[in-house]
């Protein structure tokens, strides 16, 4: 089994930080493009930002400049650096990867359970 766990959401301040994590545990062959997604209430999911396995990054417009999105490949891990807050950021954050379990040949989407990120005023 393959799955997604995330850690680090929370309570901050706006024009804080927060550091998110997400680790792809399992019998993973190999893992392609990771990311995150947001879904604050009564909106849709949305993309944050992903990440290939060379390092290329894509953001939406609304974090470019604020987040920043990496990964450690000998950890399985990505991470999203979260820096000047806003309230509108408030939301849960979701993980999502694309990856090769060692039984097929063929990758397949992965989520993880979502962690909140809430901003105050």
């Amino acid at each position: 089994q393959v799955q997604l766990v995330e850690s680090g959401g929370g309570l901050v301040q706006a024009g804080g930080s927060l550091r998110l994590s997400c680790e792809a545990s399992g019998t993973i062959s190999s893992i392609n493009t990771m990311g995150w997604y947001r879904q604050a209430p009564g909106n849709q999911r949305e993309l944050v930002a992903t990440i290939t396995s060379g390092g290329s990054t894509n953001y939406a417009d609304s974090v470019k400049g604020r987040f920043t999105i990496s990964r450690d490949n000998t950890k399985n891990t990505v991470y999203l650096q979260m820096n000047s807050l806003k309230s509108e950021d408030t939301a849960v954050y979701y993980c999502n990867a694309y990856i090769v379990p060692r039984w097929r040949r063929l990758s397949s989407e992965y989520w993880g359970q979502g962690t909140l990120v809430t901003v105050s005023e």
